[in-house]
């Protein structure tokens, strides 16, 4: 399968988890000539953009570990992007999603930053 396939799913999966956590989804692989983000949720004024991570088993190690500070800092000049594109001036927060197994069913959800 295709990585942009396995992604695109693992993006999906999550987007469902945090839809069924009360979050509403504001985007899904939003993105821009220079700068991307998985997926964009808003639940209680708060604005989260989720990294997702996918690994197929745990010999590749995890999904979150591979969020490194370069990485970091493309997400945030992201959410800098997006929050001036959209007028947001609210709360933000980054999220890591680690989806794991070749049926898409164990997810981490944690803050960084």
């Amino acid at each position: 399968m295709a990585t942009t396939t396995i992604g695109g799913k693992a993006e999906a999966v999550v987007a469902r988890i945090l839809e069924r956590k009360g979050y509403k989804i504001l985007a899904q692989n939003w993105k821009t000539k220079v700068c991307e983000i998985d997926v964009i949720a808003n639940k209680d004024s708060v604005v989260y953009f989720v990294e997702v991570k996918y690994r197929q088993g745990a010999e590749q190690g995890s999904g979150l570990e591979h969020i490194t500070p370069q990485k970091l800092n493309r997400i945030k000049f992201a959410v800098r992007v997006w929050c001036h594109a959209n007028n947001w001036d609210g709360d933000c927060r980054i999220l890591g999603a680690e989806v794991s197994g070749m049926s898409y069913e164990a997810i981490e959800l944690v803050e960084i930053d």
